[in-house]
This record gives C-alpha cells, sequence and structure tokens, in this order.
C-alpha cells in the first residue's frame, strides 16, 4: 500500500449514526464489527490490519465483511509479527492515517511491547505534542474460553502503568459499538481489551441513534446501598450475577463498570463509596499489583473516613494462567465476589 501522499486532516466528530435500522438486538461481536463499519465509512483514513483479519474476517470473526467492501489496501492481512505489525502502524499514523490493529491473543502483544512502550506511548510527548499518534490496539483478553497456554492473559495493568497510552476496556455488545468508534477518533493511542469470551454470549438492544457515554468515563449499571462492587472487561457480568444473588438475600450491591483504565474515572466511583461505605474490586488478573490496588489505594485517600471497612479485592491467584481444565477454580467467580462481599460486614 502506497504511504507516499498524506491524507488530509479531516475535523474529529463523535460517531455517526449508521444507517442501520433504530434498534436491534447485537452480540459484542457484531457490535465491534459494526462500530468498525461505521468508523471505516466516516473516514477513509481508518485502516484495520493484523493477523487473519483480512479473508477470514479474523479468529472471532469480528473483521468479518470488512476487507470485501472496503478492499485489501483497507483491511490488511498481516504476517505473524506483532512487532512489525505495531511498527508498520506507527509509521501510518505518523502519516496521518488512523490503523486500527488486532493483536490475535493478549498473550501475543508482548513481542510488540517494545514498539507499544518505546514508540507508540511516547511518540506525542517526544515531539511536544506535534505527532499524534491516532491508534487503537485491539486485544483480545480474558480466559474462560478453554484455551491453551499465551491465549487467556489479563495484560492491562502493565499497559496502564505506561504514561502515554490509553487503555479502555468494554464489556457489552452497547458500549462494543460505540467505544470503538471513540477510540478511532482519538488523536492518543488507545489500547482497547475486549472480553474474548462475551463475544458471542448474550445480545444487547442498539439504538444506533442514540449518544453514548464519553470514552473515558465510569459508569453504575446497577445501583445500590449496601457496598460497591467495581469491576471491568469480563467481570461486570460476574458482579451483576453477584448483586442480582445477593438481592435475594436483602443486600443491595451498587455495581460499576470502570470502561477506562488509564485514565481511571474516579467520580463516580468516589461517590458510590461514600454512599455505601463499603467497597470490592474484582478482575481477572492476578490481585498482586494489579488495577484493583491503584483502586483500592485510591478509593482509602479520598474516602477514607466513609469507609466501614477495608477496600477488598477479588481476582486471579499469583500463578501463570493455568490449563484449561482448571481454570474455572483460577478465574473469580460469584462465590468468590460474594465472599468477598459478606467479608466487608464482618467489620
Amino acid at each position: 500500500m502506497s504511504t507516499q501522499t498524506t491524507p488530509q486532516a479531516t475535523p474529529q466528530a463523535t460517531p455517526q449514526a449508521t444507517s442501520q435500522a433504530p434498534s436491534q438486538k447485537i452480540t459484542l461481536a457484531k457490535g465491534l464489527n459494526m462500530g468498525l463499519r461505521a468508523a471505516m465509512e466516516h473516514d477513509e483514513k481508518v485502516l484495520v490490519m493484523g493477523e487473519d483479519v483480512g479473508k477470514l474476517g479474523g479468529v472471532f470473526r469480528i473483521t468479518d465483511g470488512l476487507q470485501k467492501d472496503f478492499g485489501e489496501d483497507r483491511v490488511i492481512d498481516s504476517p505473524l509479527a506483532e512487532s512489525g505489525i505495531v511498527g508498520t502502524a506507527v509509521g501510518l499514523a505518523l502519516r496521518g492515517y488512523r490503523p486500527v490493529v488486532e493483536i490475535q491473543f493478549d498473550g501475543f502483544v508482548y513481542p510488540a511491547y517494545d514498539q507499544i512502550v518505546c514508540q507508540v506511548a511516547k511518540m506525542r510527548y517526544r515531539s511536544k505534542g506535534h505527532s499524534p499518534m491516532p491508534m487503537v490496539i485491539r486485544i483480545p483478553f480474558g480466559g474462560g474460553i478453554g484455551a491453551v497456554e499465551h491465549h487467556s492473559e489479563s495484560p492491562e495493568a502493565q499497559f496502564a502503568h505506561t504514561p502515554g497510552l490509553k487503555v479502555v476496556a468494554c464489556s457489552n455488545p452497547v458500549d462494543g459499538y460505540w467505544m470503538i468508534q471513540q477510540a478511532i477518533a482519538s488523536d492518543d493511542p488507545v489500547v482497547f481489551l475486549e472480553p474474548k469470551r462475551q463475544y458471542h454470549g448474550a445480545k444487547a438492544e442498539l439504538d444506533d441513534t442514540a449518544t453514548p457515554p464519553p470514552l473515558f468515563s465510569s459508569q453504575v449499571v446497577r445501583p445500590g446501598t449496601d457496598v460497591t462492587v467495581l469491576a471491568y472487561g469480563p467481570t461486570v457480568r460476574t458482579a451483576l450475577s453477584a448483586a442480582e444473588a445477593a438481592s435475594n438475600e436483602g443486600r443491595s450491591i451498587e455495581v460499576i463498570d470502570l470502561r477506562t483504565l488509564s485514565p481511571l474515572d474516579m467520580a463516580p466511583v468516589y461517590d458510590s463509596v461514600r454512599k455505601t461505605g463499603r467497597c470490592v474490586v474484582v478482575h481477572e488478573a492476578h490481585v498482586n499489583l494489579g488495577l484493583g490496588s491503584e483502586l483500592a489505594a485510591r478509593v482509602t485517600e479520598e474516602c477514607f473516613y466513609s469507609l466501614e471497612a477495608p477496600v477488598l479485592r477479588v481476582g486471579g491467584f499469583d500463578i501463570p494462567y493455568p490449563a484449561s481444565r482448571i481454570e474455572e477454580d483460577f478465574l473469580p467467580d460469584l462465590d468468590r465476589l460474594l465472599d468477598a462481599v459478606d467479608r466487608t460486614f464482618g467489620f
């Protein structure tokens, strides 16, 4: 593909309504596919690239049909070389394109780690703001699909810890549709985390004429009064299931879907904890130095006099992700989360 001429910049706008029916039920995979399609229709500078994203439509079929409709110059099947994929995307972004890079599985991102941390994250700062880096790095993350090694990782803390990167995680089909478009419209690089075990799971009603919340915002997805549960990505569904189970026992859990991991949107969190006095954080990643540590520290600093108990964390154990036959023992589930909720009432 030729990059001899730099495309003219176009003003960035909020995601546009598509020609789809005003309301329809979609899976997360469909929502992401529709969101990518809408972004590509809106801006000819948007490119999709990665392993098997073209003719195959990606291993999870997220990019299904895009190469057929937009051509091989805009949906590019790359070699099996993650560092090369991201490095090429850096050059494209510098020339005015908006590359959307797919890392096939979470555990495959590490060969590209040098490019992401040393180039992608630093380029805008290095150039004193003269060289934006409008790039999205899509990463299917988390476990629960019975996969082999390197296919069920949760690397979000490593990227959230890197200044210069934005990190977001969708948890449902509607957010997937809107958030991917918002990430592509950003002039900063966005690591876009997708809970792979929910790609083809429960459907949700999409109204593509609605106005979405801002990309970098947390959302209360279930109001409650007794305890606040913070979750993102695949554990939002776990938290909602726990809240439903607890309600049968007369306990009211407020669930917040963080959505953005860097920057964190803490205002809704603080408001909730000041109301409930208790907080539990749940994620699939290891508890040790995971996002829960930062969240617990911030909540303690800002809501100390409102807390009735320490902030508790629920997550993966401090071991490499286990073999698929025992992954259910590793992943935080409803019982482990409810146990932590019960423990907050023991103080």
